[in-house]
């Protein structure tokens, strides 16, 4: 039983990964994101289903998206990062790879966004704030609420974009979010594209706007959606062991 135990730690050491993770297994909906490489700002979006058959369809897309302006490094989500791999860290302009749970909607728009009432949808008003302050390891990462409008410069530098058009609908991808970990990036969400796709994003993925509705109508948290983000490379060495659509 020792030896067992010692060959297995010995696995998980060598290549976690591919041991550790995968695609939950109740997973039935994806959106999938493909990069050419780890520098790349561009990416192709697809959602999938799992058919009557448990045969991965493509319903939506593919769609052009872009992502961090420096491309992509791997995140913290449902995953199993490769051992001593560079990971994300707040202002590094790049996007998280790996997979994700989808979080809830955050929204300025004026035009409703169509979801599934199971979806938590919040309406972002002037007192909303996303913190990404490391100084506050208690709220990194953490959406607050204040009883009152932001008004210490602090309040004004953490809140939420009010009149930013491209952050007026935001979903969430849960990168860091179950027990964040200080300084490893906070506040990545989908949201519209700028400039019709010309510019990247800070970290985020961002898509054409109407594509972003009729992804987010089409998501049904039943199927517990994932957001799967990776280089193409990557994602062709672990569609297996990940159990990857």
């Amino acid at each position: 039983m020792k030896a067992l135990q010692y060959i297995l730690l010995l696995v998980l050491l060598i290549c976690p990964a591919a041991v550790l993770a995968a695609v939950p297994a109740n997973c039935t909906q994806a959106i999938i994101g493909i990069a050419d490489d780890w520098n790349n700002s561009h990416v192709t979006l697809s959602l999938v289903e799992k058919n009557a058959q448990g045969q991965w369809v493509r319903v939506m897309g593919p769609w052009k998206g872009r992502l961090g302006r420096n491309g992509l490094v791997w995140g913290l989500g449902l995953h199993s990062n490769p051992w001593l791999a560079t990971v994300k860290r707040e202002g590094d302009g790049r996007s998280p790879a790996g997979i994700f749970d989808l979080g809830g909607l955050w929204v300025t728009n004026k035009t409703p966004v169509q979801h599934h009432p199971a979806i938590p949808y919040v309406k972002v008003g002037p007192a909303d704030l996303w913190v990404s302050d490391p100084a506050y390891p208690h709220l990194y990462n953490r959406h607050v609420r204040l009883n009152h409008p932001a008004r210490t410069a602090w309040e004004k530098k953490e809140q939420m974009r009010q009149t930013d058009y491209a952050h007026s609908i935001k979903l969430l991808i849960c990168h860091n979010t179950e027990r964040p970990e200080v300084g490893a990036g906070s506040s990545i969400f989908f949201h519209i594209w700028r400039r019709d796709g010309a510019s990247p994003t800070a970290g985020c993925t961002s898509m054409n706007e109407q594509h972003l509705r009729t992804l987010i109508a089409r998501l049904n948290p039943a199927r517990h959606p994932v957001y799967i983000l990776l280089p193409r490379k990557e994602y062709a060495e672990r569609r297996r062991s990940w159990r990857l659509p």
